[in-house]
């Protein structure tokens, strides 16, 4: 039996029992309100403790043309909503939104009303709803994306969901990866009914049919009951509207040979039918079912479904009631099998119904009307929740192995602590760094180098697992690892440094900062620096730290020891003063990490570089201010040009 046997598939349990809350029914009910008196506003209500802003779904589009998916970056300027998302690193893809949608947003943000009422909503509520239908939508999500991230340091701030109805898509993979690493999924849910053209819109280019589809929106979302007509009037622009379509989120299907689409969805998408609803997560999954739940209709009801998400909800909320069965000598052979079968028939996928030639080549077919063939389809849906489960669990099952194998590496660790201490108490006074740095040839030394290497290796894999998707995206926000690379860093990179300078790699690449420092320190530093530590700067240190709190420090003073040794013979006097400026600079700083007790005991041992450095200074300093050459002049023992 497959693996899957033992577990559970829940996408339609999940799907019926949040349509059995008041949530999507009061949503909605709020959209239609704003459809109908609120163009290109938003309204607000206060339900108990729980305030629903929804926004309109007649808007104006600034952005559309040309070319209609423009996008642009999230984060639009320094002091803007979305400051914050700016991406640390170059070689990371910037988060990007559509420039439309993101104007709107922005158009709204800067209201005195929008101000006003997150205002009342802080101070009255402990839940607030982001809802929106239509283009309404993405103005949702990016108000609840602001929220979140405005907020997510105030304790007392409300919990936050965005319900979204018949949204086109909003931004690119970096936006759907960057909600999962902050832990935002769950807070998304985006309704898209069977055959509802808007989430799919964005898979084409639509210039030319954009025109006649905007038009057709002003004119019915007031008015719902004019969609029917209005549709057969423009039954030609609708048919070919559709095949365009279908046509390019047929494509986006592909796994190869295809290029990738600019936008990607993200959180949870519900996808209602007449017979109930799925819920689904997987970026791929959604795309599949985009495609083959949209291809099962037809060109009216594409259009007529992004105003009926009223009549899915109840049809949904009845399926609660209801009990399922299967057919005698049909019966699943796992619990899992069980929730799969489930899962189709309230997807209403067809096991035996669809248009002539086949799903993926639907969009050369001939019309409705044609003669239906008799084609498997349930078996690639099937397949898409399968791949969604197996890709779910996965990276699940790769953490707790990480986890694992980390508790095998702390003796590892722990030996080097040990080094370290023995090293700190050593008659010779000299410290952990350069104790290292000038060892010997002793079986300890050498099994604190294996151990160093060791670990290396350890952290190193887990980098290559994250970078290519073997876990979890939210993994580094967890604090087990960003606490456990964080000591790493502080414990082994010093000796990192001190074989780098022992081996004279500074000779060969240059001084270990720029040239020298191994990728995943620079990863740990973004891992510790994402971490919020609200109270670090009022805590005050009334010992000496256990490690060095800048794992560069020793590396910082190896390039100062070289200032100095060249300031001894240098002539030139513009090279001269920035030299002292250097050194002083580095004085300064390690003084300031002196006296906030920020370095370790063995940064002041007798013997360390650090203390022999400072020796050094001070001798200098009292030889220039007793024989001062010529041509600089000096000032306190400095340079003055």
């Amino acid at each position: 039996m497959e693996a899957e046997a033992s577990t559970f598939e829940t996408c339609e349990m999940l799907a019926t029992f949040l349509a059995s809350t008041p949530l999507l029914s009061d949503s909605w009910k709020l959209c239609s309100h704003a459809n109908a008196t609120a163009p290109q506003g938003f309204v607000a209500n206060q339900v108990e403790d729980v305030c629903y802003v929804a926004f309109s779904g007649v808007q104006a589009v600034t952005g559309w043309y040309p070319g209609c998916r423009n996008l642009v970056p999230l984060d639009t300027s320094d002091n803007g909503p979305f400051s914050a998302w700016r991406r640390q690193g170059e070689e990371e893809e910037p988060v990007m939104v559509h420039a439309g949608f993101l104007h709107m947003f922005l158009s709204t943000f800067h209201t005195e009303s929008f101000q006003t009422q997150i205002f009342e909503i802080m101070k009255r509520s402990k839940s607030v709803v982001f809802t929106g239908h239509s283009i309404g939508a993405p103005i949702a999500s990016l108000s609840a994306l602001w929220f979140l991230s405005h907020f997510q340091s105030v304790s007392s701030s409300p919990s936050v969901i965005c319900i979204t109805f018949g949204s086109p898509l909003l931004g690119n993979k970096s936006l759907s990866r960057a909600i999962l690493q902050e832990r935002w999924g769950g807070n998304f849910w985006h309704v898209v009914a069977r055959h509802d053209i808007v989430p799919r819109l964005l898979f084409a280019p639509l210039t030319p049919h954009l025109h006649f589809l905007l038009q057709l929106w002003h004119l019915c979302m007031p008015s719902p009951y004019l969609i029917e007509p209005a549709v057969q009037l423009h039954e030609h622009q609708t048919s070919e509207l559709f095949r365009f379509v279908s046509a390019y989120v047929e494509a986006s299907t592909r796994e190869e040979g295809a290029v990738r689409p600019l936008f990607c969805p993200f959180g949870n998408f519900m996808f209602c039918s007449n017979e109930g609803a799925v819920c689904v997560d997987n970026e791929m999954a959604i795309v599949k079912l985009l495609h083959v739940m949209f291809v099962s209709g037809s060109a009216g009801s594409s259009i007529t479904d992004h105003f009926d998400y009223g009549d899915y909800f109840g049809k949904v909320s009845l399926q609660f009631l209801c009990t399922r069965g299967f057919m005698e000598g049909d019966l699943p052979e796992s619990s899992y099998e069980a929730g799969v079968e489930l899962a189709l028939q309230s997807s209403e996928i067809p096991s035996h119904v669809i248009h002539k030639d086949s799903l993926f080549q639907f969009q050369k077919s001939k019309p409705m009307a044609a003669t239906r063939l008799r084609v498997a389809v349930s078996g690639l849906v099937k397949d898409c929740l399968k791949m969604a489960k197996r890709m779910g669990l996965t990276p699940n099952l790769n953490s707790a192995g990480v986890a694992i194998a980390l508790s095998k590496i702390t003796p590892l660790r722990a030996q080097i602590e040990w080094y370290k201490a023995s090293c700190d108490d050593s008659d010779d006074q000299m410290g952990y760094y350069d104790s290292f740095k000038q060892r010997g040839a002793s079986k300890r030394d050498f099994k604190v180098n294996m151990n160093r290497i060791k670990l290396a290796q350890f952290w190193d894999d887990l980098i290559g697992m994250l970078e290519t998707n073997q876990l979890s995206h939210d993994f580094h926000k967890r604090a087990k690892y960003v606490n456990a690379s964080q000591f790493y860093k502080l414990l082994v990179e010093p000796l990192d440094i001190a074989e780098y300078y022992r081996s004279g790699m500074h000779r060969v690449k240059g001084h270990y900062i720029k040239h020298g420092r191994d990728k995943r320190y620079e990863i740990f530093d973004k891992w510790w620096g994402a971490k919020k530590v609200f109270d670090e700067e009022s805590n005050k240190r009334s010992t000496f730290a256990s490690l060095t709190q800048d794992s560069c420090f020793w590396a910082r003073l190896e390039e100062a020891r070289e200032w100095l040794e060249i300031v001894r013979t240098e002539g030139d006097t513009r090279k001269l003063c920035m030299l002292w400026e250097n050194i002083d600079k580095f004085e300064q700083y390690a003084r300031r990490m002196v006296e906030k007790k920020e370095v370790s005991i063995d940064v002041l041992a007798r013997n360390s570089s650090y203390s022999l450095w400072i020796e050094e200074l001070k001798e200098l300093r009292l030889h220039l201010q007793q024989f001062p050459p010529s041509f600089p002049r000096l000032l306190d023992g400095r340079v003055v040009p």
